[in-house]
């Protein structure tokens, strides 16, 4: 499971027109689901997301979490992340999960941040989804729960 992580003052995304998630200081959380993906890929990126140290302190370092700052989540799939476009023109998606298996786990992990008492908001599974965000720093992280980087 990939993980891209932005820092952000806001986040929403919206389908065809219509606001289906919206958060206000937290993470834009856009996620992936690789092929084989199961409960220790998704428990990884869960808490990393609930545990990651990227909110400064009162001395201006990064040292608190989200939960620390009362902050919220957007989850966004994108199983763009687990594109590959080392050879050629056109990126191979071969490796990304198929829906049947992403769209369970992307549930999971959003009931497990809420089961942390971090607020979540998401995107529409399958959907062509307009997100938009005011990066706060710009603070962006990459996650990967196979450590591929």
């Amino acid at each position: 499971m990939r993980c891209v992580v932005q820092r952000v003052k806001w986040a929403k995304v919206e389908v065809e027109g219509a606001l289906t998630g919206q958060i206000g200081p937290g993470f834009l959380a856009l996620v992936g689901c690789q092929e084989g993906d199961g409960p220790q890929d998704m428990g990884y990126i869960l808490d990393k997301l609930c545990t990651l140290r990227l909110f400064e302190d009162e001395q201006g370092k990064m040292n608190l979490s989200i939960g620390q700052v009362g902050g919220a989540i957007l989850l966004v799939s994108q199983f763009t992340l687990l594109g590959d476009g080392r050879h050629g023109r056109r990126p191979s998606f071969s490796h990304a999960a198929r829906p049947e298996l992403a769209q369970p786990m992307l549930d999971q992990l959003a009931q497990g941040i809420r089961d942390r008492g971090i607020p979540v908001s998401t995107g529409k599974f399958q959907a062509h989804m307009e997100v938009s965000l005011l990066n706060d720093g710009p603070v962006t992280l990459l996650l990967d729960s196979r450590k591929g980087f």
